[in-house]
């Protein structure tokens, strides 16, 4: 089991400057290498202060590349309804260029309606922009002279540069987060998937359903998974509990200000059931998240209970990305937090054989 970083804003510019959070985010993501973090992740959003800081993971990646040698760096993740198949090719291209072949590639469907109008894109496509946008960009990195006519976007006879640097490309992950077809596609095309564990039971469910998938299509091995938390350890339990949750109850109250349209009326054919996720987002309490595990805050040894108990429940995972500094958590409490995870949780995770 390994453990990254991954960075996801939910400030206004009020509150920080896009100067200084990106400062402090890559002075982290530089000492998470050095403490055995071994990925740094971002997202994409765009248009609100949830995650609008970071409208390309891909720039603020090769910014991480710069100050990092080891690590992978992980778009968690690139949106292709929003982008041009033939531009993120060769833009990942050159992140791997750049990185030393360090890249991997997490794609999303997005989510948030917003996103969608501002771009002048129907909700409705969003599952068949994700399956088209996802196959042109591989067959871009896997090969050149590539000739591809789909419904939203075709070329004929096109070479991307650079060329990646792994061959045949970086690995792909696929994010998912409740609907069942998505799990199961990313298992049958043979890619890794990242979730986010809001219900350990109805994840092990989506988490079953993928591997199946991936076993069924032939694929060698079992998948592989990224799920995503919100960590901050301290040798108080309580002080941790004092400190992380009034920063996580920011960024869910962020969550739910961007996605509100879900609630207010907006509909989707591609989106059936996200009125009642959004709604479920207002009654989601910080004690929650730590009892469910969905966000690991206390001490150690809570944090290491919390672990062992979520591997079970989930069937294992390979790789827990962790959101170290989240709303405004301070940046020198991040590094405390991070630097006591590193010497008392990471070393007895590192070499746990996985659930079979």
């Amino acid at each position: 089991m390994e453990f990254g970083v991954q960075f996801f804003p939910d400030i206004k510019p009020e509150e920080k400057s896009p100067a200084d959070y990106y400062r402090d985010c890559l002075d982290l993501a530089e000492a998470a290498e050095t403490l055995g973090y071994t990925h740094i992740r971002t997202v994409e959003h765009h248009f609100h202060y949830y995650g609008g800081y970071s409208p390309s993971p891909i720039v603020f990646l090769a910014a991480a590349a710069q100050r990092t040698k080891t690590a992978r760096l992980i778009t968690g993740a690139v949106i292709p309804a929003f982008n041009h198949p033939l531009k993120v090719a060769g833009e990942l291209a050159m992140l791997d260029g750049l990185s030393g072949g360090r890249l991997e590639v997490g794609f999303a469907r997005a989510f948030l309606p917003r996103e969608f109008r501002a771009f002048g894109i129907s909700p409705d496509e969003s599952i068949a922009r994700f399956k088209e946008g996802l196959e042109q960009i591989d067959l871009l990195l896997r090969g050149e002279n590539v000739t591809h006519h789909g419904a939203f976007h075709s070329f004929d006879n096109v070479t991307t540069y650079p060329r990646p640097t792994q061959k045949p490309r970086p690995k792909f992950y696929v994010a998912a987060t409740m609907t069942k077809e998505t799990f199961e596609y990313a298992g049958q095309q043979g890619h890794s998937i990242m979730a986010i564990p809001m219900a350990a039971d109805k994840l092990r469910e989506s988490l079953d359903t993928y591997r199946a998938a991936y076993r069924a299509a032939g694929h060698p091995g079992r998948g592989e998974v990224m799920l995503a938390f919100h960590m901050f350890v301290d040798a108080d339990g309580d002080r941790a509990r004092r400190i992380a949750g009034p920063q996580i109850e920011a960024y869910f109250r962020s969550i739910k200000a961007a996605s509100s349209e879900w609630t207010e009326g907006v509909t989707s054919t591609d989106y059936k059931g996200y009125d009642k996720m959004m709604t479920h987002l207002s009654e989601i309490t910080v004690d929650g998240l730590i009892a469910s595990g969905s966000a690991w805050v206390g001490t150690p040894a809570e944090v290491c209970a919390t672990i062992e108990r979520l591997q079970r429940e989930t069937g294992g995972f390979e790789h827990a990305s962790i959101q170290v500094s989240f709303h405004l958590l301070p940046t020198e409490e991040a590094r405390r937090s991070m630097d006591l995870f590193a010497r008392e949780v990471l070393p007895k995770f590192s070499a746990v054989p996985l659930p079979a």
